[in-house]
């Protein structure tokens, strides 16, 4: 295989699966969804957005901050919770360069991304 744009990796392979991997689940998505929108949370507050126990949104909130996505600062009886920016701007940049590697811009209209209607919308 030839690659014209070759993938610049700043992470390593392992290192970014266990990003996305932590990334990989509907309840992360949710809660960096709604830390997004904030400019810090606390577990009781993101609890009380999602139909879990507390217990498994602690797990979740744990599987994202080892993972660098989001942030966590212990405040007195409460910790806080707020996302990581230059953690998403390292995914999307690893996510840009997987496309830029597979998919051409004229194979973007053409091809694979025709097939995904939900990924690529004109």
């Amino acid at each position: 295989m030839n690659c014209t744009n070759p993938f610049e990796r700043s992470l390593s392979d392992t290192e970014t699966a266990r990003i996305l991997a932590a990334l990989a689940h509907p309840a992360r998505l949710r809660i960096v969804r709604q830390l997004a929108c904030l400019d810090r949370s606390c577990c009781k507050d993101i609890v009380a957005q999602l139909d879990l126990a507390q217990s498994t949104v602690s797990q979740h909130l744990k599987i994202l901050v080892e993972a660098g996505l989001v942030r966590y600062q212990p405040s007195g009886q409460s910790s806080h919770y707020s996302i990581n920016p230059d953690a998403f701007v390292t995914v999307a940049a690893f996510v840009s360069d997987m496309a830029s590697l597979c998919c051409s811009d004229e194979g973007m209209v053409r091809g694979r991304a025709s097939l995904h209607p939900a990924i690529h919308k004109e």
